[in-house]
């Protein structure tokens, strides 16, 4: 079911979770270090920052799931939400901002309220009321939160978000650890470009930090380099074939490789992958 609606959560534009569906999703909570957990529900993964000073909270999911989201930060820690995150625009991402917004102030890249602001009939509570270019630093008790602003990747409005003192990084949707990436080539997204931001990211960090990835299970440094060394491998593999003369059908038969066709995964097959790769390279 939970594998289910990821895949679903992922379209771009507005998403039915059906009541029956709603209630049978649980936020649950996993220490990623120090004052930093993971929520995980439906949609993109929830980082938190729980301090005696207050919360952070980077990422929000889906409006409906508001309320389960707030009852999960609180049991980790009851103190007031102080600010809240966006890595980027995707509606499994921003969802609960029209929810969020009362209680805190959001902060993303200026292209994320662009692209929520472009959408028809969008909510101005579901907005970002802080935005920058290139990046911004919060404090929030003894933690420095520094976000920084990618280009060109994902989409052209990811921000990575690192905890200084905790060691914790939450890479938005530059990591997807449970298989192939979406790539969003018509939001500003580059294959290349996706592939550049995650290497510049993992020769940035430390390498015993813990990696709280857009989608996927809480992980490392280390699998970070695997998934940039599949990525690295299939446009490697796409442009050699592009540059023989082959088809986008001769690309889909000759696949990706016995090595990564386990990446495949209900949002983002190995078909889907390489038509994004084919469309995005040639």
């Amino acid at each position: 079911m939970k594998k289910f609606l990821l895949g679903l959560t992922l379209v771009l534009g507005s998403i039915n979770i059906y009541a029956q569906q709603i209630s049978e999703i649980e936020i649950t909570a996993q220490k990623a270090a120090g004052d930093v957990y993971m929520l995980t529900g439906a949609g993109g993964n929830i980082g938190v920052l729980a301090t005696e000073n207050g919360l952070l909270l980077v990422d929000d999911q889906f409006q409906p799931l508001a309320e389960k989201i707030e009852s999960a930060m609180q049991s980790i820690n009851n103190n007031e939400l102080r600010y809240v995150v966006n890595t980027h625009y995707h509606g499994d991402h921003t969802g609960g901002n029209s929810y969020f917004s009362h209680k805190a102030p959001i902060f993303a890249h200026e292209n994320v309220r662009h692209r929520l602001s472009a959408k028809e009939n969008h909510d101005v509570n579901t907005l970002p009321v802080v935005t920058y270019k290139d990046g911004i630093n919060i404090y929030l008790a003894n933690e420095n939160i520094q976000l920084t602003h990618l280009p060109s990747g994902h989409t052209d409005g990811d921000t990575i978000v690192y905890f200084k003192e905790a060691n914790v990084l939450h890479t938005g949707d530059l990591f997807f650890e449970i298989g192939f990436p979406y790539i969003d080539l018509g939001s500003g997204g580059s294959v290349k470009g996706y592939l550049a931001n995650v290497k510049q990211i993992i020769e940035q960090i430390p390498d015993d930090v813990v990696v709280i990835p857009g989608h996927g299970k809480l992980t490392n440094k280390a699998e970070f380099k695997a998934f940039a060394q599949m990525i690295d491998f299939s446009i490697k593999r796409v442009e050699k074939a592009l540059s023989e003369g082959k088809s986008e059908a001769d690309i889909l038969q000759m696949g990706i490789g016995e090595r990564y066709k386990s990446k495949s995964w209900s949002f983002i097959s190995e078909e889907k992958w390489l038509k994004t790769l084919v469309k995005d390279l040639q």
